[in-house]
C-alpha cells in the first residue's frame, strides 16, 4: 500500500499511536506532503517539545519507505481542478488541505487523515 499522511495523523504517530505505527510499517511507501512537513515544523517551533519532535521526524524520514512529496506543475493542475470543483459545490476546503489532496491524487496515494472535510473530495481515497 502507498499512502500519504495528513498533519493530524502524523501528529498522532508522534504522540504514540501504536496502531497507526503498525499500519504504516506494513506500507510499501509512506509519503509526507511538503505542506504537512511545513505544518509540523511550525507546530514544533510553537510547542514545548521541539527537540523531541525534531528527532522523531528525522527518524521517520530516515526510513527507507518514507519520503517527502514536493508539489510541481501537475500538482498545480490537480489543485486548480479541486479548487473549482469545491467552489462550485459551495464546499471549500482549507488551502493547505487542497495542496495535500492534490499531491495525493497526483501520486495515486491513499490519504490517511482524520479531517472530515476531505470527504468533500469523493475522488480522493482516504483511510
Amino acid at each position: 500500500m502507498r499512502v500519504a499522511l495528513d498533519t493530524n495523523r502524523l501528529t498522532d504517530l508522534f504522540q504514540g499511536d501504536a496502531a497507526l505505527a503498525e499500519r504504516l510499517g506494513a506500507c510499501e511507501e509512506v509519503w509526507i506532503p511538503l505542506v504537512v512537513l511545513a505544518e509540523m515544523k511550525a507546530g514544533f517551533l510553537g510547542g514545548a517539545q521541539r527537540q523531541r519532535n525534531e528527532i522523531l521526524l528525522q527518524e521517520l524520514l530516515a526510513k527507507e519507505t518514507v519520503g517527502v512529496l514536493f508539489p510541481g506543475r501537475e500538482t498545480a493542475e490537480h489543485y486548480a481542478r479541486l479548487f473549482v470543483q469545491l467552489k462550485r459545490a459551495g464546499t471549500p476546503v482549507p488551502d493547505n488541505d487542497l495542496w495535500i489532496a492534490a499531491l495525493a491524487l497526483e501520486h495515486d496515494l491513499l490519504l490517511i487523515t482524520r479531517d472530515r472535510h476531505f470527504e468533500r473530495i469523493p475522488q480522493l481515497p482516504r483511510g
